[in-house]
């Protein structure tokens, strides 16, 4: 009679505390971008609920997690050996999702601390933190903390309406911080660098959200403006509005 052998429907990777030793070796880089992420999501609360750390120090440690999370991006993306001193290298740079958040840690580094600042950066961390969550629960078995698999599902399922609010909130960011500028919340050059970022955003590649939330503002101001029973003053302002920043938006280039 032959012996059973043990491993005879074993066909998959190891799982458990050895195999996860083995992924984070493999992987630092993405590693500590999950690491760095789940720090930022935890500032950010720290923030909103001061208990066991200053809110104002919370505020800027998120932002400083965020800078190294983007700053570990681009090395991911532009490796140093292409780093060159081009014209062609700075357009590609800023091509780049990850310049554009680490441009927007360093813009709000020296502000008075406001929770819409944190928002855009908390739901990417949140989104990005759970997403690898699901790797390394994968990497120690596919019945380890079902729980946590229900809130990473639930985020995932959400992922769509979690870019679309970041975008809104980038976008109504704008207005508040030249209103910061004017009481003194902020330098007066913080106004002219973010509208910047905005226009980076609203050229991305890779990420369309902040362009389609211009386009839906957009829609619904024409709309609001083209009821019978809207004020000619008020309908004159928003169709102004509506041009304004419609001459304010970069060129996009469309690809094929």
């Amino acid at each position: 009679m032959a012996e059973p052998n043990p491993q005879a429907g074993d066909t998959g990777p190891p799982k458990g505390i050895p195999a996860l030793k083995a992924h984070v070796i493999a992987n630092k880089i993405d590693v500590a971008l999950w690491g760095i992420r789940l720090l930022t999501v935890l500032c950010t609360i720290g923030y909103v609920l001061p208990i066991f750390n200053n809110a104002s120090a919370a505020f800027y440690k998120a932002l400083l997690a965020n800078a190294a999370t983007s700053a570990l991006r681009l090395h991911q993306r532009i490796p140093a050996r292409e780093i060159a001193v081009s014209r062609d290298f700075v357009n590609r740079f800023f091509l780049e999702d990850s310049a554009h958040y680490l441009f927007y840690s360093l813009i709000f580094m020296n502000v008075t601390p406001h929770i819409l600042i944190l928002i855009p950066i908390f739901l990417f961390a949140l989104l990005h933190a759970a997403s690898y969550s699901l790797t390394i629960l994968d990497t120690l078995g596919q019945n380890s903390m079902w729980v946590a698999r229900l809130l990473i599902s639930l985020v995932e399922f959400q992922s769509r309406n979690i870019l679309r609010v970041a975008a809104l909130t980038e976008i109504v960011l704008f207005p508040i911080v030249v209103i910061m500028a004017i009481t003194g919340n902020c330098g007066y050059l913080t106004p002219f660098v973010y509208y910047y970022f905005v226009m980076w955003r609203y050229a991305s590649r890779r990420n369309p959200y902040t362009r389609n939330t211009f386009r839906e503002l957009r829609v619904l101001a024409e709309n609001t403006a083209a009821r019978p029973n809207m004020p000619a003053p008020l309908r004159s302002a928003l169709l102004s509005g509506v041009n304004f920043v419609c001459s304010m938006a970069p060129p996009v280039e469309v690809q094929q």
